[in-house]
């Protein structure tokens, strides 16, 4: 990280920082009231100690005493103000931030989640921008007063004694320098901390959503292993910080007694010479001692605040990442297209590759759906067919050639107005730990009771429900975990189903589901979506059997194209794949 990339991180968080000015104003209004007692009550110690106990004159003392506790007592009044009204900014700060962080990483593109790990998203907004709460509530804002105060009590002791100050200025040289080298190698420490926690992190969450699959073929210590190979560089990256910051604190400890000690020994000479009494000498070292506690508070939040800037980066990635809503800063005429039915999909010569210097992954892809119509993709793992369906769904933009959607093109769609427009069964299913009713609907307020009934009955999903303790109360667990794969399936097919959409759309949805429900799924298709169309992905051709056309795709082209009877005769590659299927 270059020397001043963390002010531009910072940027992101000023907006958040200005929401509550009025707090931050607010708690910044008494520091002057603290830093005039600070300097007070050194200065009624030197009073008191130079008129009162040196000179054994003990009328008056009373007044000192209670002007010393009215110092004291508005000390601790404005400090609690500072505190309270600075903390809470702060932690409303970074809650805003949180939900802001939160609501980011619900828009980015599903193409970034193809490369992010889940779980190093996770660790930037859980533990990084704890490490920034920790660092803004408790380091930065409470120096903010320590340096006010202990530039205040610098111009005290010179006023005083210009000579001793003199003389404690002579250690600020080496300590900037020795707090300067450290800190960088702290800060690169922290940086490496914080990177090898996302990645580990990120690996901890695979493996957790895998556990079935390392434990069924053993791999469990292979697993182990990767992941104490994380923990051990993360050991040695703590460990270094550990170091550094412990040598910072002794370093900086030992040069401050040693410069008490050089000022008792030259104040002392200097009283004997009568040029410097008694209270001045207690009072400068009284408030010089006041320096120092900062100063040493300082050493031990460099820590922290390397922290904060190490986490500070990571985050910053989330706010360089475009977001679906900035990225669609195009203006779209929402009356072009026509949202409420669908009548025609063109696919007219589509070329699309996931970057420039990659191969195409779809060559000239043509093809034409009609209202009503049923069309299947078939193909070998990676000859397009789910491109086709995330190009539709504008996962992925930055096609070449035309795909027209009711004679529209599809870059001129806004993909809010297709939001409602498709029905997607996804080839992966996620079930949330909460209710059948909750994982149908998804607490989306078109979608009632009623509706969630309605689209389990379509899929015939409803009897298995009612069945099961609580029916749609019924709580699932562990990404479907107390149900079956076939049951889940039938779920996330509901779900789907559950928007009413003009366009259905099923990647491999029935890929893995046992022979009955797919029976069960493809008698809900028939009965059903007689009047959508549908665009269906299957490995089994027997749930594609009855669609208008079939395409066969081979290294993103279309390599075949008609109806099962007449693929069949073609005796091509797709009368193979039935051969197969038989076999």
């Amino acid at each position: 990280m270059s020397k001043f990339s963390w002010l531009g991180a910072f940027t992101h968080f000023l907006p958040f920082i200005k929401a509550y000015r009025k707090d931050y104003i607010l708690g910044l209004l008494p520091v002057p009231i603290s830093v005039f007692c600070n300097i007070a009550f050194p200065w009624l110690i030197i009073q008191i100690i130079d008129q009162q106990l040196v000179v054994k004159h003990w009328e008056g003392m009373s007044y000192w005493i209670r002007l010393i506790v009215l110092v004291l007592i508005c000390n601790y009044l404005s400090s609690s103000f500072y505190n309270y009204f600075v903390q809470k900014a702060a932690l409303q700060t970074i809650t805003d931030i949180r939900k802001d962080l939160f609501n980011r990483v619900l828009h980015f593109p599903k193409s970034f989640y193809d490369k992010t790990p889940m779980g190093s998203v996770l660790t930037r907004i859980t533990s990084d921008l704890e490490a920034i709460t920790e660092s803004l509530a408790s380091g930065v804002l409470a120096m903010v007063k320590d340096v006010l105060v202990t530039i205040a009590l610098f111009i005290f002791l010179a006023t005083i004694s210009w000579k001793l100050t003199l003389l404690t200025l002579v250690i600020a040289p080496p300590m900037y320098w020795i707090t300067s080298r450290l800190r960088r190698s702290l800060q690169k420490s922290q940086l490496g901390s914080r990177r090898i926690l996302s990645k580990s992190t990120g690996y901890l969450q695979e493996s957790l959503q895998g556990i079935k699959t390392v434990q069924l073929y053993n791999a469990e210590h292979e697993s182990q292993n990767k992941y104490q190979d994380f923990t051990k560089v993360f050991f040695k990256h703590q460990s270094k910080s550990n170091l550094i910051d412990a040598s910072l604190f002794s370093i900086i400890e030992g040069i401050t007694t040693i410069s008490m000690g050089l000022i008792i020994w030259y104040g002392a000479n200097e009283i004997l010479l009568t040029t410097l009494s008694v209270g001045v000498l207690i009072g400068f070292i009284q408030t010089l001692d006041k320096i120092f506690v900062p100063i040493r508070d300082f050493t031990s939040q460099i820590a922290s605040i390397q922290r904060a800037i190490a986490a500070l980066n990571n985050i910053e990635g989330l706010y360089l990442q475009e977001t679906e809503i900035a990225g669609n800063s195009k203006t779209y005429d929402k009356h072009k297209f026509n949202a409420n039915q669908f009548e025609s999909l063109i696919f007219n010569q589509v070329y699309f590759r996931y970057k420039q210097d990659m191969p195409y992954v779809l060559n000239g892809v043509s093809f034409e759906l009609n209202q009503g119509e049923k069309i299947a993709l078939v193909g070998s793992t990676g000859s397009g067919k789910s491109t086709i369906i995330r190009l539709l769904t504008k996962v992925y933009v930055g096609y070449e050639g035309s795909i027209k959607l009711n004679g529209v093109e599809l870059k001129d769609i806004d993909k809010n107005q297709l939001m409602n427009f498709y029905s997607l069964m996804q080839q992966e299913v996620y079930l949330f730990n909460e209710s059948i009713e909750f994982n149908i609907s998804l607490a989306r307020q078109h979608i009632d009771q009623t509706k969630v009934k309605q689209a389990a009955e379509y899929v015939f999903a409803d009897s298995f429900i009612q069945s099961l303790p609580g029916d749609y109360q019924f709580q699932i667990t562990d990404n479907g975990g107390n149900l079956s794969a076939g049951q889940g399936q039938l779920i996330a097919f509901a779900r789907a189903m559950a928007t009413q959409s003009y366009l259905v759309l099923l990647d491999e949805a029935t890929s893995s589901i046992d022979l009955v429900t797919e029976q069960m799924i493809q008698k809900a298709i028939e009965q059903v979506f007689k009047e959508k169309t549908l665009i269906a992905i299957a490995h089994r051709l027997s749930t594609i059997q009855n669609s208008d056309q079939i395409l066969v795709l081979e290294k993103g082209r279309v390599v075949e194209i008609g109806d099962h009877k007449a693929l069949v005769q073609m005796d091509g590659i797709y009368a193979n794949l039935v051969n197969a299927e038989k076999k």
